[in-house]
């Protein structure tokens, strides 16, 4: 059946923060479809594509072309869209009691730490290996972590406190309110080294996605134009504080057009997963990768 059969896209989403836009463009804009929640992220949605329970993905850059790299073609999806450029903020974890796990200074600090992770190939598991790249943890043959699946993100809080795990990571402004209320503790942070948000769908070429983009387009624009009203969304119907809705949005670019991709920017995704151990460079096709192109940026 085809999405114009079934009434529209079936599109996943994160219901964070960075959802906003894409509440306002179903609100105003005529979003072609219906939006699912996804919490546990973009490795549940990579399993919802497979099983073709979702039309539409919007989730983040390492998940999916991690996914996309151990499984090409089998994997169920292309990336077809932007949705945002700037770099995702994750947080470093543990809880609040564990005076055992302390600040990362380096070298030590977590190397052969147990990590929660929410599933494999989601951004959880991806970025630990970015972490153990970074302060060279990475040996042959030999895994930086022992990881702990735990599906969710109330899971994962639970699992630092009782020990199951001892670190794990997730976007900081979901964190944040968690290091507020005494329920975790900051251990450190990291950016991603891409834009962090993209949009896949199972047939690149369903004209629906055009519809798509104009309606989630307009959303963006809104989001910007109304700030005052993304701060109330986000603070009553999403889980973060006004102030911290605010500082977000002091951090954060979305897309001007959300169609397309820069092949330069999975180039890059998928040469630090490889240097990571994530993924093989030799079984990884690129252009494959890519549902939609955008030209590519000149790189520094």
């Amino acid at each position: 059946m085809s999405s114009a059969q079934r009434n529209g896209l079936r599109i996943g989403y994160v219901p964070e923060h960075f959802s906003t836009p894409l509440h306002f463009a179903q609100k105003y804009f005529s979003l072609p479809g219906e939006l699912k929640a996804y919490p546990s992220g973009t490795g549940h949605m990579i399993q919802s594509l497979k099983a073709n329970e979702i039309d539409v993905g919007i989730g983040l850059t390492e998940g999916w072309v991690g996914g996309l790299g151990k499984e090409g073609d089998k994997a169920g999806y292309k990336i077809v869209g932007t949705y945002v450029e700037t770099p995702l903020r994750w947080a470093i974890s543990t809880g609040a009691g564990r005076n055992d796990i302390t600040e990362v200074e380096g070298p030590g600090g977590l190397e052969g730490k147990k990590v929660g992770i929410s599933r494999i190939g989601s951004g959880s598991y991806i970025m630990p290996f970015v972490l153990a790249d970074e302060n060279g943890w990475l040996k042959p043959g030999k895994q930086p972590f022992e990881n702990i699946v735990l599906d969710n993100f109330k899971k994962l809080r639970a699992a630092v406190n009782d020990g199951t795990a001892d670190f794990f990571m997730w976007e900081h402004f979901t964190t944040k309110r968690y290091y507020d209320n005494g329920e975790l503790k900051k251990i450190g942070e990291i950016y991603t080294p891409w834009s962090s948000w993209k949009i896949v769908a199972r047939n690149p070429t369903d004209k629906t996605l055009e519809e798509m983009a104009k309606s989630i387009n307009e959303g963006i624009k809104y989001f910007w134009e109304h700030k005052d009203e993304a701060v109330k969304y986000i603070s009553t119907s999403l889980d973060y504080s006004a102030e911290d809705a605010q500082e977000w949005m002091k951090t954060v670019e979305f897309a001007e057009d959300v169609r397309g991709v820069d092949p330069a920017v999975i180039r890059k995704t998928v040469d630090i997963l490889a240097k990571a151990g994530v993924l093989e460079p030799a079984k990884v096709d690129i252009n494959g990768m890519i549902g939609i192109k955008r030209a590519e940026k000149a790189q520094n």
